[in-house]
């Protein structure tokens, strides 16, 4: 594969209606003089060309299914056709099949006239059928086209001019509904492009200019009114107001906006006038972004769409060589009639066709994928949908997705002589210089408290693991952790003390202590607020069936076992270092199989790596959980894991349901033809109807919603 970035490009593609097409498109363009390489993303209907060709030598690869080929970036506008343009050979081919069947109800079956009308009505409807069955059969390519021409073309040499023409007709009504519910299924992901607007008021000078999106450069303020939706990323610089966020995170409810607050494109701006500074150019906006990921998840089979694959290759020669035994042995061997068990064979043939076996696993994941992203849940492939459901333990980190990750300071005491005010500031000028997540809890409380903080700090050090000590006023301070404490002091903590931190911990606070090395000074208790929906959450997992809820934290294990508990968690692993995390989701694996690890997508990178699916809280706002994990919750918010997981099932579910009821079809029609009950034109009607049944099966995804609780 050429890995220059100049020689890879990207072309839509309009007019596949199945994944062997796709395939056999691949194949052409990568034969193409200049091509090196080629990947046909048949969910996304894109094609990436490695190398040099033209739209026109595309469009010629393409020319055996009239595929249309336009640049990524070009917006496509889908011509309408007026009907009887479109499908005006179909509708005078029906005409002359009508006519047909009336001059053989007057003149019979077989009498010339009626069989040139026939003849005609095959000609004019099957034309371009029969170019690409001929094309490929030459080729030894096996597809439904194919056995179409080959049914065809043998029931008018039998004289079946009639049922040859009833099934043109009826395989052209199958492919125009196929494409149909093809396009309908890819629509979810086509309405995420159209979220943004094309065009934005930009202030450059004193001008106001409105500008495509494709010339707004990173720096530039945009003015965006009440009622319009924002084009760019960017960070509001100007003006407060409600930003409506369904678009990019799922979140119903509006979200207040103000100075410094980041925005993204394709939200809606409810209520005040903001100008943004721009911060990404329009190919790296969040929703630029979820497009791109969403489109490339349809590439990535998955593991039930890989055993289609697989299957389809080796059951649809399987079917011709069956096909051909029972137009050949019975008459040969056991003196039966040659027109007979010929048109038995050819029927075989038609309801062999693997069309709704192949499409029904693709059309499934295409669908869930696409109304996944509008709920605000970014799957990043068909593989991750499919092991969603098959979850068995999930594993939580606790700050930051089981709680809102922001602590705050709720109990302050203090022992001695000095104040809480003068305590407070000593702790916060000392904090000032930690990296400790519960720092700026401790410098909040001073700063709303008024506390001093001017005292200069000196020697300043971190003690890994347990805390800080710094010199203020020429005293030596330490704030850490009550281990910290112990170790000081040969004689432990005073029991009164310990007595209080231990009652602090039960309650699901962590505890800081401020002391010298002779004294403890103050007891600082840090609580970080559960989310509201954490408990309904884990409620609604158990009663999904997920075996095992675990939490991951490095809070004492105190505080974390009173979270768990409150949230009812079933397991609670507290006290450990991010290398335990990992450990810990290595031995959940060898223990349920399919674990899920859900974080911040930065600090558990590991654990995320290590689990069946890593799954990452708040993606609109980080990149790193856009990368890092496969599911991505786009908004802060965990009710969308049951989500996530009854779609993944309900998927899993209909893939299932079309797989087998594809298969029971053709063993139902096997059984048919043994009696010879099995006409060409049912057999053409039960493809058609298996096709179109599996389809609308597959759409049924698009109706599980966000908020589903059930």
């Amino acid at each position: 594969m050429a890995s220059n970035a100049e020689e890879k490009h990207v072309y839509r593609v309009q007019g596949f209606t199945c994944t062997n097409c796709a395939a056999i498109f691949e194949k052409n363009v990568k034969n193409l003089p200049g091509v090196q390489d080629a990947q046909v993303n048949f969910g996304a209907a894109k094609v990436t060309v490695f190398g040099e060709a033209t739209v026109e030598e595309l469009e010629k690869a393409g020319a055996f299914e009239n595929l249309k080929i336009a640049p990524e970036k070009e917006r496509a506008e889908v011509k309408k056709e007026p009907f009887w343009k479109a499908h005006g050979k179909v509708v005078i081919s029906a005409v002359l099949l009508v006519v047909g069947y009336l001059l053989g109800r007057q003149l019979g079956e077989d009498h010339f006239f009626t069989a040139v009308v026939y003849a005609a009505s095959i000609l004019i409807g099957g034309y371009e059928l029969f170019i690409r069955g001929i094309k490929n059969l030459v080729r030894l390519q096996f597809d439904m086209n194919t056995l179409m021409t080959v049914a065809i073309l043998g029931a008018a040499a039998i004289g079946e001019w009639g049922e040859g023409a009833t099934v043109v007709i009826l395989f052209a009504i199958s492919e125009v509904l196929e494409r149909y519910s093809m396009e309908k299924a890819r629509q979810s992901i086509r309405s995420l492009m159209d979220i943004a607007p094309k065009e934005a008021l930009i202030r450059r000078g004193s001008k106001e200019l409105m500008i495509s999106v494709d010339d707004i450069q990173v720096g530039d303020i945009m003015i965006v009114k009440p009622g319009q939706k924002l084009a760019m990323d960017g960070v509001v610089v100007r003006g407060a107001s409600t930003i409506n966020q369904a678009a990019i995170t799922g979140e119903s409810v509006p979200v207040a906006k103000s100075v410094e607050d980041e925005v993204f494109a394709g939200t809606l701006n409810e209520e005040g006038l903001l100008e943004v500074k721009v911060t990404k150019r329009v190919e790296d906006t969040t929703i630029s972004k979820i497009i791109h990921l969403v489109e490339e998840a349809q590439a990535e089979r998955a593991p039930s769409q890989a055993f289609v694959d697989r299957f389809a290759k080796y059951y649809t020669p399987a079917i011709m060589i069956l096909g051909l035994g029972i137009a050949v042995v019975p008459p040969l061997l056991l003196g039966g009639d040659w027109g007979e068990w010929i048109y038995r064979g050819l029927a075989l043939l038609v309801v062999g066709c693997p069309c709704a076996l192949v499409i029904s696993t693709p059309v499934s994941i295409v669908t869930a994928i696409g109304n996944a992203a509008k709920n605000g849940v970014l799957i990043k492939g068909g593989i991750h949908l499919e092991e969603a459901g098959r979850l068995a333990a999930i594993a939580f980190d606790k700050t930051g997705t089981l709680t809102r990750g922001i602590p705050t300071v709720t109990e302050f005491i203090t022992y001695g002589t000095q104040s809480e005010n003068e305590l407070l500031g000593i702790a916060a000028v000392i904090e000032k210089g930690s990296q400790h997540p519960l720092a700026s809890a401790i410098i909040r409380k001073a700063e709303d408290e008024n506390a001093d903080l001017s005292p200069e700090i000196e020697e300043f050090h971190s003690i890994t693991g347990k805390g800080v000590k710094a010199k203020v006023n020429g005293q030596l301070y330490y704030v850490g952790s009550p281990k910290l404490f112990s170790g000081l002091n040969q004689s432990g903590l005073p029991e009164n003390i310990r007595t209080e931190i231990e009652g602090l911990q039960k309650q699901g606070k962590t505890v800081m202590v401020l002391g010298t090395d002779q004294q403890i000074l103050a007891l600082i208790a840090v609580a970080d607020e559960v989310r509201d929906s954490s408990k309904n959450v884990m409620q609604q997992l158990h009663s999904l069936g997920i075996k095992k809820t675990i939490m991951l934290t490095g809070d004492n294990r105190a505080t974390a076992e009173a979270i768990g508990s409150q949230l009812g968690v079933a397991e609670v692993k507290a006290e450990l270092l991010p290398q335990d995390k990992l450990e810990f989701i290595k031995q959940l694996r060898r223990e349920y199989d399919n674990v899920a690890m859900i974080g911040d997508g930065v600090n558990d990178a590991p654990a995320l790596a290590a689990s069946t699916v890593g799954i990452a809280m708040g993606g609109a706002g980080t990149d790193t959980a856009l990368e890092t994990a496969d599911i991505a919750l786009m908004a802060d918010d965990l009710s969308k894991l049951p989500y996530t997981i009854r779609l993944s099932r309900k998927t899993l579910a209909i893939i299932k349901q079309n797989i087998t009821f594809s298969l029971g079809i053709k063993l139902v029609a096997l059984v048919l033809i043994v009696p010879g009950w099995l006409t060409l034109w049912l057999a053409i009607f039960a493809d058609m109807g298996a096709t179109l049944i599996v389809t609308l099966n597959s759409l049924r995804l698009l109706k599980v919603k966000g908020n589903l609780d059930k």
